[in-house]
């Protein structure tokens, strides 16, 4: 008997082992869940609705992790990301030109991402904004070059942990009711006049060079696609990681709610920009979570950037029919291009506000492209053999597909209209 328990125990052990060896590759996709553009708007839902918004974060991440989830699946199935995918199985004029709108989204998401950082720059150093925007791209540009795929996913998991206890000490200097925030992250509830701040906080969650991204970077756990039961496993710790991940950009989006209700609404200020929230934080709580705040959204901004141009380099990659390789050419040329084209706007727009405004209206008509061709690829049999979606799986993204396409025609026809 203390024999069995001894192996179940080791068992445990080494099964809990791997799972923390395996964690990773979603928390570089979280990056984009809790990128600048996720703060800008988290902290407008809360300073004008308090709690009462804090549903759509939790309705948000259960969609992410159903998509995020099915995408990895095609990485580990096929050992293909999905932009390789693409350019295997479809037309190769269909592929192009899908692949193509793809890139684009990339560089509008690193031009917003870049924005942030620059903010972050800018506050923190007083450097003018387009200078900081150069340094922040080029500096995102020598971590990629300059370090393997295993160390920037450990830099990255600092940074996204430093992100989280950031928020942890605001937290401490508020007044949070939690009683208040528990019922309104379960009770949906639309507050007059929100519906535009309901449809920027969902639009900011699932971005489309997410999904690129996560079905590259999960391949940096293969082992071997031959073997049914390594399979097996990838698929079950695939799913613990997304969990996990997604779990933690939940928590760090809801804090920034939380912090904003506590700090800001119930002081009757509105904030509309991140430059802002960082001066009303001064008076409220302190200079020190001013200082906090914008070291955050610093690691936000480089973190983020990061992962944009990695996405940005294995979608242009794909295009070849090649994996994601900063020293392969068509991959760096991927990350220069989308680093390049966004530095151009940002040097070239006098509105930083109105490049961000365009940035997300050209996220929301590439994400439908993106969502439908995950699903188309996921779903054929020819493609993913025995793991092909079940019936159910595939009610369940359409689903989601039809409620983040609809949310997002709604958002960009607000936006141009």
């Amino acid at each position: 008997m203390f024999i069995d328990y001894f192996h179940k125990r080791h068992e445990i052990n080494l099964n809990a082992r791997q799972i923390l060896r395996y964690i990773g590759p979603g928390i570089l996709v979280t990056v984009g869940f809790i990128d600048p553009g996720n703060w800008a708007t988290n902290m407008s839902a809360g300073a004008q609705y308090n709690y009462a918004l804090l549903w759509v974060i939790t309705l948000s991440t259960i969609m992410l992790i159903i998509l995020q989830h099915n995408v990895a699946h095609l990485g580990i199935v096929t050992g293909l990301c999905l932009s390789e995918a693409a350019s295997e199985y479809l037309r190769p004029l269909v592929s192009r030109v899908v692949l193509f709108s793809a890139v684009a989204a990339s560089v509008a998401t690193a031009l917003a991402e870049i924005i942030g950082g620059a903010i972050a720059i800018n506050i923190l150093f007083r450097i003018p904004l387009r200078l900081a925007a150069v340094f922040a791209a080029v500096f995102c540009g020598w971590l990629l070059w300059s370090n393997s795929y295993k160390k920037l996913e450990k830099l990255i998991i600092g940074f996204v942990s430093l992100i989280g206890i950031a928020f942890l000490y605001e937290l401490t200097l508020v007044q949070v009711d939690w009683g208040q925030a528990g019922i309104a992250w379960l009770q949906p509830s639309i507050p007059k006049d929100s519906i535009i701040v309901i449809m920027g906080v969902l639009g900011a969650v699932v971005m489309p060079h997410n999904l690129f991204l996560h079905s590259e970077i999960i391949q940096s756990r293969q082992w071997n696609l031959k073997n049914e039961s390594i399979i097996k496993k990838q698929l079950k710790f695939e799913f613990i990681d997304t969990l996990f991940s997604m779990g933690i950009g939940w928590a760090i989006n809801s804090a920034m709610i939380l912090v904003a209700a506590a700090a800001f609404f119930t002081n009757h200020i509105q904030v509309d920009e991140l430059q802002q929230a960082q001066e009303m934080l001064k008076p409220l709580l302190g200079a020190g979570a001013a200082i906090i705040f914008s070291i955050g959204l610093l690691f936000s901004g480089i973190s983020s950037t990061t992962t944009a141009g990695m996405a940005g380099g294995s979608i242009f990659a794909g295009l070849f029919k090649e994996p994601y390789d900063i020293k392969d050419r068509h991959s760096w040329m991927g990350v220069v291009i989308t680093y390049g084209f966004a530095l151009v706007i940002i040097l070239l727009i006098n509105d930083f506000f109105q490049g961000l405004l365009y940035s997300q209206v050209a996220l929301s008509i590439q994400l439908p492209i993106t969502i439908f061709l995950q699903i188309y690829l996921t779903s054929s049999p020819n493609v993913m053999g025995k793991y092909a979606n079940s019936r159910f799986e595939k009610i369940t993204l359409w689903t989601v597909a039809a409620i983040v396409t609809l949310l997002n025609i709604l958002l960009l026809k607000d936006m141009l209209f």
